[in-house]
C-alpha cells in the first residue's frame, strides 16, 4: 500500500482511533458492557491526542543564537494512559523497576490460571468480578500450603495480574500468579516447597470458580445447571498453566509487568490499513504459525477498546508475605535467612576448599610432578 510507510510513521493504531473512534461510539458502543464506557472514551482520548500540542507542550527557543532568530522547538507532551502503546510501556517499565525492590528473593513459580470459554461473558458484562478471580488464585495457594502444615502455619507470597485478551484479542480472561516457591513458618524459618500438585490446582481452582457462580447467582436455575455441566465436561479441573520456574527475583518482576499495562495488539502487527479494514498478524500458541487477519475497521476497534478497564481498576493483587503490610518484615526474615545458608556453606566447606584452583593444581592433581614439569619446560620453549 502507497501509504503504509506515512502511517506507520503517524502511529497507525491512533489513526485508525483518530478517523473512527467517535463514530464507532456512536453506531456500535451498545456492544460493550455498560460500566467502562466512560473510562473508554476518555481514555481513547487521551491516546489520541498523545504527543500532539492538544495535551500540551514546551516552547524552547535558544536565546544564544547571534544570526537570525532562531527557530522554536516544541516537545509535545504524553498522555500517560496504559493504554497507549508508548506510555502502556513506560507504565510497565516503571511498575517492574518498583517490584524489584519490593520483590522476595527467592525462586518464584509463574502460574496461569484460565476461565472456561462458558464462563467468560459473566466477567465481560462486570468487570468488577475479576478483582474476586484474583482474590480466589490467593486461597488456592495459600489453602495448600496450610494443608501441608498446619501446626507450622505456613504464609506464603502470591503477586496477581488480570489479563484479558489473548494473542486474538478475543476476551478471553485470566490471571497471571507469581507465587514462591517456599513459605514461612510459624518461627519466621523459611521452608522450600518446589511442588504443588496440578491435580490440586485444576480441582481446587474449578471448585471455588463454581462456588462463586453460585454465590453471584443464587436463585438461577440455569447456573446451578451450567455448573453441574461444567463439573461433569471438565473432570480434570479447569486449565492451571505451572511449568515457568523462575530463580531470579528481579526476572519474576520484569516478565509478569509486560502483562500489566499493554493494549491488545503491538503496533508491528499491523500490516496495512486503507481507511476501511486493517490488517494485521497473531502468532498462535498452539501451532506456532503465523495467523493473518484482515477485519473491518470498526471490527477491529471493539477488539482493542473492549479491554480497556474502568477507571481506578486494580489489576494487581497483592497477597500474604507479598501484602503491603508484610511485605517489608517478609524481606528481612528471608534476607537473614538467606545470610545464615551462606555462612553455614562457609563453615561446611571452607574458604581454602572453595578457592577456585589453578591450572598448575589441577596438573599436579592429574598427573603428578614428572607431567608437570614437562608442560613447566615447554611453555618456555618457543616451540610450543
Amino acid at each position: 500500500m502507497k501509504n503504509q510507510g506515512i502511517w506507520k510513521k503517524l502511529r497507525i493504531i491512533q489513526q485508525i482511533l483518530k478517523d473512527h473512534f467517535h463514530g464507532f461510539m456512536e453506531m456500535h458502543s451498545h456492544h460493550l458492557p455498560e460500566g467502562p464506557h466512560s473510562s473508554i472514551t476518555e481514555t481513547v482520548n487521551k491516546a489520541i491526542r498523545c504527543g500532539t500540542r492538544d495535551m500540551g507542550y514546551a516552547r524552547y527557543v535558544c536565546k544564544g543564537c547571534t544570526k537570525g532568530k532562531p527557530e522554536p522547538v516544541f516537545i509535545c507532551f504524553t498522555c500517560k494512559s496504559r493504554f497507549c502503546h508508548g506510555c502502556g510501556k513506560k507504565y510497565t517499565d516503571e511498575w517492574a523497576e518498583k517490584q524489584q525492590e519490593r520483590i522476595l528473593n527467592v525462586p518464584h513459580r509463574h502460574m496461569v490460571f484460565t476461565v472456561p470459554e462458558e464462563l467468560r461473558t459473566v466477567f465481560f458484562q462486570d468487570r468488577r468480578k475479576l478483582n474476586e478471580l484474583s482474590n480466589r488464585v490467593a486461597k488456592v495457594i495459600q489453602y495448600y500450603y496450610r494443608q501441608k502444615n498446619k501446626s507450622e502455619k505456613y504464609k506464603v507470597g502470591v503477586i496477581t495480574v488480570i489479563h484479558t485478551f489473548g494473542r486474538d484479542m478475543e476476551f478471553n480472561p485470566y490471571i497471571h500468579a507469581l507465587i514462591t516457591e517456599g513459605a514461612l513458618a510459624r518461627n519466621k524459618e523459611w521452608k522450600k516447597v518446589e511442588y504443588i500438585s496440578y491435580e490440586y490446582l485444576r480441582k481446587s481452582w474449578q471448585k471455588l470458580l463454581m462456588d462463586l457462580m453460585l454465590k453471584w447467582y443464587p436463585k438461577e436455575e440455569r447456573v446451578k445447571a451450567l455448573v453441574n455441566e461444567l463439573y461433569q465436561r471438565y473432570p480434570k479441573g479447569f486449565y492451571v498453566n505451572a511449568e515457568q520456574r523462575m530463580n531470579d527475583a528481579r526476572g519474576a518482576a520484569k516478565y509478569i509487568g509486560r502483562y500489566l499495562a499493554r493494549p491488545g495488539i503491538a503496533e508491528y502487527h499491523v500490516v496495512s490499513y486503507d481507511y476501511h479494514k486493517v490488517h494485521y498478524w497473531y502468532e498462535d500458541h498452539r501451532t506456532g504459525k503465523r495467523v493473518d487477519m484482515v477485519s473491518p475497521v470498526m471490527k477491529f476497534i471493539y477488539d482493542v477498546v473492549q479491554h480497556i478497564p474502568s477507571k481506578h481498576f486494580r489489576m494487581v493483587g497483592r497477597y500474604g508475605l507479598d501484602s503491603r503490610g508484610k511485605n517489608k518484615e517478609s524481606q528481612k526474615v528471608i534476607n537473614l535467612w538467606r545470610f545464615m545458608v551462606h555462612k553455614q556453606m562457609e563453615m561446611t566447606f571452607p574458604a581454602e576448599e572453595r578457592k577456585k584452583k589453578s591450572y598448575r593444581q589441577r596438573m599436579l592433581e592429574s598427573y603428578g610432578e614428572t607431567r608437570c614439569a614437562v608442560h613447566a619446560a615447554r611453555s618456555k620453549c618457543c616451540l610450543w
